[in-house]
């Protein structure tokens, strides 16, 4: 093994049970206590059998290339070395000689077709990276060109200016369009077309094979910056192609986004402006129609500007915070970069969350299929799993996203399709259900609404689902729609225009009273504790509180679970908005199973893995 000194007894004991358990293709469990290199154990044992898997990888390529080229020379030779129980040898019984050989020849001339093709793809990305390693002179004029772009986009958006003030903008027609984009699209609930993205234009690398790698996986993102330190200072710092990924809280640099603070928020405005973008050139064909105001685009949403940054990952080991540096420097997104970077990487570093959960795993273009994946710190994998597949909503949080999205639905009602409508319905009366088993009403202000009997009660899904009487209602479909259709996106948008964080319900009388009383004693708290509360956390509440929707969306995943698989915990307080809904998982196992089904080995390592039954 290469390593930087010599090593102690416990590393190469370590570095030789992980390299036979990555040979072997197994499930491994690690426990190295604090001080004994452990990251740099991983990092040396791991990367050499990788380096050792990919030349045995190109050997075997190269006798199959030589033996396909070779002809009818070779052809004795191919059919000694084939496997037994080859496809067309040994299950061709009943079939004439001619017909197996015919089968098992096809097969060999795709197997040598691919491998030619997977050579050429490799040596082009090898040729490209090391062209870029040693000539500087591509990235100065990579720097000058888009210097020269900002500088054209600078003069265009300078002219428009100009245009717009003697041509008059319409105050009205400007309004119209920016209330536009708080309609939903049309939506069809069955469809399961692929989504075209603007970034597939005809270019051949985004569509290549993903080479071996290795996933590492932490707990945090400076555990994971740590490690890439000892990746750089390791024997394989200059050799091996590392991508660090990251949440787009963690990687967007578009400052105008980041300020929306709240994960989920910055998700969606970030696949918002992606989609104005791809939609921008349908729109500038159609005619007939009023020319509007441009929507919103990412400045660093650009195509050639992230292959560039994607090219610049690969030669040069770099942790999140040099990744976003590289961002600003180039004006180019590493969110989406770091992404394009995945499937040439041999080292790909990302946080527990975007490994264990499903949706996020495929949305980043993560392929588990015969790869490695070692999870460090891993003494928390179970509470990490089960926390990610939880959810909780408060019964405040319910009525709100009620009485928010009730009155979209009634100022919009004309404008939105039937299958919208359909679909606001079913969630208006899912919010109207999850309230009544708290005990209370939707139409009422949930901070005045007494719960009759408080308590805490534990359910199965399934008697949860028909306790509400909601069993009737396909929450798959529901959830799908939630996705697709971005609701809490535009419910959010709708709040932020038209009301204020906490759009009150409707109330009667006697709740009104209570109401502005309680309104009253909280100016009052506010106004003597405005010194001592930070304003960050304010910001996080109004957040909080402006779009409950999309915490609701969570609980509504969780529900679809296996009903063996988890409980739900009605939390009934002394008010309706005290209370809560929350989904627990039971059983961890079944997230983390699809990990260990799809992957060649899978590497569990910690300071303490006891008790490792677990």
């Amino acid at each position: 093994f290469l390593f930087p000194y010599t090593p102690y007894l416990i590393q190469e004991r370590f570095m030789a049970a992980l390299y036979g358990a990555l040979e072997a293709g197994r499930v491994g469990i690690f426990e190295s206590p604090t001080g004994t290199g452990k990251s740099l154990s991983l990092i040396c044992g791991a990367l050499s059998w990788l380096r050792d898997f990919e030349e045995k990888k190109r050997r075997e390529e190269a006798r199959l290339l030589a033996l396909g080229d070779s002809g009818p020379e070779g052809e004795k030779e191919r059919l000694a070395s084939a496997e037994p129980g080859h496809p067309g040898s040994e299950d061709g019984a009943g079939e004439p000689d001619w017909v197996t050989a015919f089968v098992q020849k096809k097969e060999e001339r795709d197997v040598v077709e691919r491998l030619k093709e997977e050579q050429f793809r490799r040596k082009k990305r090898e040729d490209r990276l090391e062209k870029i390693r040693h000539n500087v002179q591509l990235k100065y004029a990579a720097k000058r060109k888009r210097s020269e772009e900002d500088e054209t986009k600078r003069l265009l958006q300078l002219s428009k200016e100009v245009l717009s003030e003697g041509a008059g903008v319409d105050v009205l027609e400007q309004l119209d369009h920016n209330e536009e984009e708080l309609i939903l699209a049309e939506y069809e609930s069955d469809e399961e077309k692929k989504v075209v993205s603007g970034l597939e234009e005809d270019d051949d690398d985004l569509e290549e094979e993903h080479v071996t790698k290795i996933y590492y996986c932490s707990r945090t993102h400076s555990q994971l910056s740590q490690f890439v330190r000892e990746v750089q200072k390791s024997p394989f710092g200059k050799d091996t192609r590392l991508v660090s990924l990251g949440s787009r809280q963690n990687l967007c640099v578009n400052e105008e986004v980041r300020r929306l603070g709240a994960l989920q928020l910055i998700n969606d405005r970030c696949m918002e402006m992606q989609k104005n973008k791809h939609e921008k050139k349908s729109d500038e064909e159609m005619e007939g129609k009023k020319r509007r105001v441009s929507r919103t685009v990412c400045p660093f949403y650009s195509y050639e500007q992230m292959q560039f940054l994607r090219d610049e990952v690969l030669v040069e080991v770099k942790d999140i915070e040099q990744l976003v540096a590289l961002g600003r420097e180039t004006k180019a997104c590493p969110y989406y970069g770091s992404r394009y970077a995945i499937p040439a990487a041999q080292l790909v570093v990302l946080p527990y969350q975007m490994l264990l959960h499903e949706p996020t795993r495929s949305a980043a273009g993560i392929k588990l299929k015969d790869q490695v994946v070692i999870i460090d710190e891993a003494h928390n994998l179970i509470d990490t799993i089960t926390c990610i597949h939880s959810a909780e909503v408060s019964g405040s949080q319910l009525c709100c996203a009620h009485s928010q999205l009730l009155q979209y639905m009634e100022r919009y009602r004309k404008r939105l399709k039937a299958k919208n409508l359909m679909y606001i319905k079913q969630i208006l009366y899912l919010l109207e259900r999850f309230v009544a088993v708290l005990g209370g009403n939707v139409n009422q202000n949930p901070n005045c609404q007494a719960v009759a009997q408080p308590g805490t009660v534990l359910k199965s899904i399934n008697d949860f689902l028909f306790q509400s009487q909601i069993d009737n209602i396909n929450l798959f479909k529901v959830q799908r729609y939630c996705e697709k259709s971005l609701i809490s996106r535009k419910l959010f948008g709708f709040v932020e225009r038209y009301g204020g964080p906490a759009t009150a319900v409707k109330t009667n009388k006697e709740n009104q009273k209570l109401a502005g009383l309680q309104n009253f004693l909280l100016t009052l708290q506010q106004g003597s504790d405005k010194e001592g509360d930070p304003p960050m956390d304010a910001e996080i509440d109004q957040l909080r509180t402006a779009s409950p929707l999309m915490q609701i969306e969570g609980f509504l995943s969780a529900l679809t679970n296996a009903n063996q698989d988890g409980r739900v915990i009605l939390n009934r307080q002394d008010t309706v908005g005290q209370s809560s809904l929350k989904f627990l998982l039971l059983n961890p196992a079944v997230h983390f199973a699809k990990v260990v089904e799809e992957c060649r080995a899978v590497i569990i390592a910690g300071g303490t893995m006891q008790p490792v039954r677990e």
